[in-house]
């Protein structure tokens, strides 16, 4: 589960804007014993995702609170694979959400991309094709990503350019060693 930094609904539960901060975390589903009633009036939105390669790809990061030890390996990762935008080793969560917030929107608050050479994104990252069907990079190839889950993955024929849905800092860290939490579909996918 995620959210992005506030209440994004209105009162007859409709999504009316993309976030409400630059803070876009991915939280566990449950700590604590904690209770929420889904799109409360006034409180934030709930948003829901197939795994955490989904909700990287949507330039979130783990929570400092609810996944410190993931947080805490993911800003690690990150600090080590983007010095350049890192001012230091432990970067605070405002400054990675600034870089990331930079990252992950484009002209008209549009998803902002980037091309690649295949070759050059790490398993754990997303990339669309062509036609802007999404697709985890996986050791066995390209799993297609489905609401329910990965389908069946189909081979990498080629080196060529794809659309990369992860934003680059992100890439960088997967790249660096950060390990990506996958849905149990990519098992019998």
């Amino acid at each position: 589960m995620g959210n992005r930094g506030g209440c994004l609904h209105d009162p007859a539960q409709r999504i009316v804007r993309p976030f409400a901060s630059r803070r876009w975390i991915v939280c566990l589903l449950e700590f604590k014993g904690r209770r929420r009633s889904i799109m409360a009036p006034g409180r934030y939105t709930e948003l829901f995702f197939l795994d955490e390669a989904t909700a990287l790809a949507a330039g979130h990061r783990p929570c400092a609170e609810c996944q410190r030890a993931r947080y805490d390996a993911f800003r690690e990762h990150w600090a080590a694979a983007n010095a350049d935008v890192a001012a230091v080793p432990q970067p605070r969560a405002d400054e990675i959400d600034r870089v990331l917030h930079a990252e992950r929107l484009g002209r008209g608050r549009a998803k902002r991309t980037y091309r690649d050479r295949l070759s050059n994104v790490p398993a754990g990252a997303m990339v669309a094709d062509d036609d802007g069907r999404a697709f985890l990079v996986h050791e066995r190839g390209l799993l297609p990503w489905t609401p329910g889950g990965y389908a069946p993955p189909k081979p990498r024929t080629d080196d060529g350019d794809v659309s990369v849905l992860t934003p680059r800092s992100i890439v960088r860290a997967i790249a660096a060693g950060f390990p990506v939490g996958l849905h149990s579909s990519v098992a019998t996918a």
